[in-house]
């Protein structure tokens, strides 16, 4: 459990204007200072099973580890990394055995799978883990900077043939995941330290905000609206006027320092 940091923190998540129902998940757990949203995939339902599982997987081993942190843990600490990140790359690792045992046991499931992104808040600063092309940005000082790559065929793409603005826009396989959970028995996790300074906000979201939403327009809303809850409902309304094409889910969490 962090000590001292300080934050705030408000999600929303909508189905969207063209799907019929929601596998987007999200948690907001103020206790564990873990923030997490998770876009699932997989037709018939699956996607929000996986979705589900990983939020939960990460709520239960946050709070059981929380609660006793001389608990079992699933998997080998590395130990050329801190207790925490350690904690979150475990949490994450757990969910994507979860999710793929799922599969195996039922047929049904078959295919799905989940981006995760969660932020851990800790004396260090602010955890960062991440696996697909759900996003974090950094809100600081009315600058906007994506901190998480997507694990997408368009970002290897456009890392190795340095794509144009059209080309990028015309992309036909914009939706192709290489990375997620539920793929495989393991996975690996990018994590990143970031040190906050007081007043930075942290904004986590599935590809339903920033597929149709520009980083222009998130930065607009979200320096233009102080109040956490207000500006996740904006984004998603703002998504949704631009064709809501998928589910959109928004949590932002400001650091407002330690203390």
């Amino acid at each position: 459990m962090p000590g001292n940091a300080r934050v705030i923190a408000a999600g929303e998540t909508n189905v969207g204007m063209k799907r019929n129902h929601n596998e987007d998940k999200y948690c907001v757990l103020d206790e564990d200072r873990l923030y997490v949203v998770a876009d699932g995939m997989g037709g018939h339902a699956s996607g929000e099973v996986a979705s589900q599982i990983a939020i939960d997987t990460l709520r239960e081993f946050f709070q059981a580890t929380g609660k006793d942190p001389e608990s079992t843990w699933p998997y080998k600490m590395d130990k050329a990394r801190g207790y925490e990140e350690n904690r979150l790359i475990t949490g994450i690792k757990l969910a994507n055995l979860r999710i793929f045992e799922n599969q195996q046991r039922e047929p049904r499931l078959k295919g799905m799978g989940t981006t995760v992104v969660a932020i851990l808040v800790c004396d260090e600063g602010v955890l960062i883990g991440h696996v697909g092309d759900s996003r974090v940005y950094r809100l600081r000082d009315n600058k906007l900077e994506q901190l998480t790559e997507d694990h997408s065929l368009l970002n290897d793409y456009i890392k190795m043939k340095h794509l144009t603005e059209e080309e990028i826009a015309n992309f036909p396989h914009k939706n192709v995941i290489v990375r997620a959970l539920g793929m495989r028995d393991a996975v690996k996790v990018d994590i990143l330290l970031d040190p906050p300074k007081p007043g930075d906000t942290y904004i986590m979201c599935s590809d339903g905000l920033s597929g149709p939403v520009s980083d222009a327009e998130i930065l607009e809303i979200a320096s233009a609206t102080p109040d956490l809850r207000t500006a996740c409902s904006k984004m998603i309304e703002r998504a949704n006027q631009h064709g809501g094409p998928d589910n959109v889910t928004v949590v932002m969490a400001k650091w407002i320092g330690q203390g």
